[in-house]
Formats: structure tokens, C-alpha cells, sequence
């Protein structure tokens, strides 16, 4: 049984005067139990309004959401730290356990993203590549069966990009929840994600999805690049099929 499925979902924002604007269109997929997956489409295509929607903060939509176990951590664009609490708070924070196990643990998953050093730093003295890392340790910490992420690495350069992409990975293998994450970048779905859809530019529609069936580590070898060639053909196929309905 797919742990995630999206039957014919579609959202629109009223807009005054019983008019309202569509930002997803009869979208349907399934994501698998411990299954990283990836939807990618440019801005404004409705990917962050598909995350809302999976993890029940708008529950108005037509069609159909089941989620297996709404445990669900969220990653978001930029860090979202508690500016007045430190990086081992702000992990503390997320936790719910006794004093001790989130001192413990704390420590535990900020070691995980290689910030067992900075763990009395305060978010404005950490670099936004630190501050997503120690984001990251907060969503994990808090174990979820389902984490939403946010174009999670948009705000970083590609090098620190990648290097807090490799952390993503090894939480995500130690504990396997399901991940629904949502990008526009080509490269970053294929070196993340083993299920990619594509959507339409707005309103939001499958236009169709791909298997990336490759191990990781994942390098950046022939079959890499081939599998990016072919994913963004489809987004520029799914671009021009918007620009032929004329919406």
C-alpha cells in the first residue's frame, strides 16, 4: 500500500467577485513507503501549494489526500530557526521527549550534520549553510514517518548546496521516512529523488513522472547526465504544452 496518494487533487484561490484562481489541476501520484520523491516544475506551478495541502495545513481542495501516518516534519526554503535559542535548542525544541533524552539527542543529530561544534552558536553567528543543517537535525529529530521539504536548498550556492544535500541523504538512510521533496532544479531531483514528476507551469498539472534507478552514493557519470537529459526535455514538453492551451 503507497504510503502517500494524491487522487485527482486539484486547488484554486478564490479572488473576489466569485472568480478564483487555479493552482494545481486533477493532480494524481503515489509515493511509497520509504520512498524519496521528487516534484519538479518552475515557479508558480503550485508546488508549495501541494506540500500545504499533503500535510493538512489547507484542507480546502477537491479530490482525494491519504497519508499513512501523519508524523510529519517539514523543511522549508530558508531555516526558519528560533532566532533567540541556540542550535541545540532549536533541535530541543522539535523534540518530544524528556529533558535528557533531547539534551542527548540534541547532540546526537547536530553530530549528524557535523555541527557538534556550533551546537552554543546562536542562528546569526552560523552560515546559511550551517543553518540548514541545523534545520535539517531538526527535522529528523523529531523522527518523522513523513518529511516535507521545500525547495530546501534554494537559498545556498551549489557547492554548499551539495554538501548539505550529502547530510540529507545519510539521515534519510539511516531512518527511511518517506520524503516528498519539490524543486525546479533538474540536477538536484536526479541526485535526490528515486520517483521525479513533473509538473506543468500553473496551474499545476502531472505531466509525467520518471524512476531514477540508480544507487547511491549517486555520481555524476554518463548514466547521471543521461537521466537529467531526458527529465529536462519533459520540463521544456511540459512548458510548451501550457503555452498550446493558452493558459
Amino acid at each position: 500500500m503507497a504510503f502517500l496518494e494524491l487522487d485527482h487533487v486539484s486547488k484554486a484561490y478564490p479572488t473576489g467577485r466569485g472568480s478564483s484562481r487555479p493552482a494545481l489541476r486533477d493532480v494524481s501520484l503515489t509515493v511509497e513507503p520509504g520512498e524519496f520523491a521528487a516534484v519538479l516544475g518552475p515557479s508558480g506551478c503550485g508546488k508549495t501549494t501541494l506540500l500545504r495541502l499533503v500535510s493538512g495545513l489547507d484542507p480546502r481542495y477537491e479530490g482525494r489526500i491519504r497519508v499513512a501516518d501523519r508524523h510529519i516534519g517539514f523543511v522549508f526554503q530558508e531555516p526558519r530557526l528560533l532566532p533567540w535559542l541556540n542550535a541545540a535548542d532549536n533541535v530541543r525544541f522539535a523534540m518530544n521527549a524528556s529533558l535528557a533524552d533531547r539534551n542527548s539527542g540534541a547532540e546526537t543529530w547536530l553530530r549528524r550534520v557535523n555541527l557538534a561544534a556550533h551546537a552554543s552558536a546562536y542562528p546569526h553567528q552560523l552560515s546559511i549553510g550551517m543553518q540548514q543543517r541545523a534545520a535539517l537535525a531538526r527535522a529528523f529529530a523529531v523522527r518523522p514517518r513523513l518529511l516535507l521539504m521545500d525547495e530546501p536548498f534554494s537559498a545556498l550556492d551549489e557547492v554548499t548546496a551539495a554538501g548539505v544535500a550529502s547530510h540529507l541523504v545519510e539521515l534519510w538512510r539511516g531512518d527511511r521516512p518517506t520524503v516528498l521533496m519539490v524543486t525546479h532544479r533538474v540536477e538536484e531531483a536526479v541526485s535526490l529523488a528515486d520517483k521525479i514528476w513533473v509538473l506543468t507551469a500553473g496551474p499545476g498539472r502531472v505531466w509525467t513522472s520518471l524512476e531514477v534507478p540508480l544507487d547511491r552514493p549517486r555520481g555524476r557519470g554518463p548514466a547521471f547526465w543521461a537521466i537529467v537529459d531526458e527529465l529536462s526535455t519533459q520540463v521544456r514538453a511540459a512548458a510548451q504544452v501550457l503555452s498550446e492551451d493558452g493558459e
